[in-house]
């Protein structure tokens, strides 16, 4: 992360794992803080913590991001307070078995805190980022948008409608003097595992990375300008390749006409 861009970083899901990781990182690189998360006493001893440790100021903002007001008082803050130059949106949850093993409240809430609060919160700093032609977006995503057939598609698809979103606001806000980056952690050390009633430990340990570790190698693709980081992806060339074949496809998706092999008749 470029040490000219300053300001005031909001960052959600601030309390635990990755986005206490990004707190710290980012007030050690000179930024002031906004800590969003429902554990204020979490967010308080963080605080307090990196008071000390760097001088910079932190705010703690206790906020449920499943809960539309909530959301909503983030949004204006993001809108209105001119200081804040970064937002990473870190704040999500998984559930414990797959679309068939869950309620339809679960299900909901989830959608709610991984898709709708991010792209609403989104959409608000874009538009003013936008106005003062400069600022950037942190969308936290997964690998699990590149492989929906491995584990449950709801927590996929929630992370990769933020992939999409990540790359398509990359497109439209470049020009605008905004950065966007979405990043996709593989399995990673957090509390998330315990708050969905998984294990962790249950996957071989040379899976499972560290959030520091993992919040390091995301601020590298940051200051590289990357809009896409995948850190455990050893093998650049492999998303390089896949990306590639994805924008070459595009001109082909949309024709008048229905494609020659669906005209063929099935075989009876």
């Amino acid at each position: 992360m470029s040490s000219t861009i300053k300001g005031t970083a909001l960052i959600t899901g601030a309390s635990t794992g990755i986005g206490a990781v990004y707190a710290d990182r980012i007030a050690h690189r000179g930024y002031d803080l906004i800590l969003v998360a429902r554990d204020a006493g979490r967010m308080d001893m963080l605080a307090t913590r990196l008071r000390a440790e760097t001088g910079r100021t932190i705010e703690v903002v206790r906020a449920d991001l499943t809960d539309r007001a909530d959301v909503a008082a983030i949004e204006a803050r993001l809108a209105d307070d001119a200081a804040i130059s970064l937002l990473v949106n870190n704040a999500g949850m998984s559930l414990n078995g797959t679309l068939l093993d869950n309620e339809p409240d679960q299900i909901e809430r989830l959608i709610a805190l991984n898709i709708t609060a991010p792209t609403r919160l989104a959409g608000a700093a874009a538009k003013a980022f936008v106005a003062r032609k400069a600022g950037a977006i942190v969308n936290i995503a997964s690998v699990l948008a590149l492989a929906p057939e491995m584990f449950d598609g709801v927590y996929s698809g929630s992370k990769a409608h933020l992939l999409n979103l990540s790359q398509s606001l990359a497109n439209q806000l470049a020009p605008e003097g905004v950065y966007v980056q979405a990043v996709l952690p593989g399995a990673t050390r957090t509390e998330i595992w315990e708050r969905s009633g998984k294990d962790v430990d249950a996957f071989p340990a040379e899976m499972v990375m560290e959030a520091g570790d993992l919040v390091d190698a995301a601020l590298t693709g940051f200051d590289r300008r990357e809009t896409v980081t995948i850190p455990p992806l050893a093998d650049e060339g492999q998303w390089s390749a896949l990306n590639a074949q994805r924008l070459a496809m595009q001109g082909d998706l949309s024709r008048r006409d229905v494609a020659e092999r669906y005209r063929e008749p099935v075989a009876a």
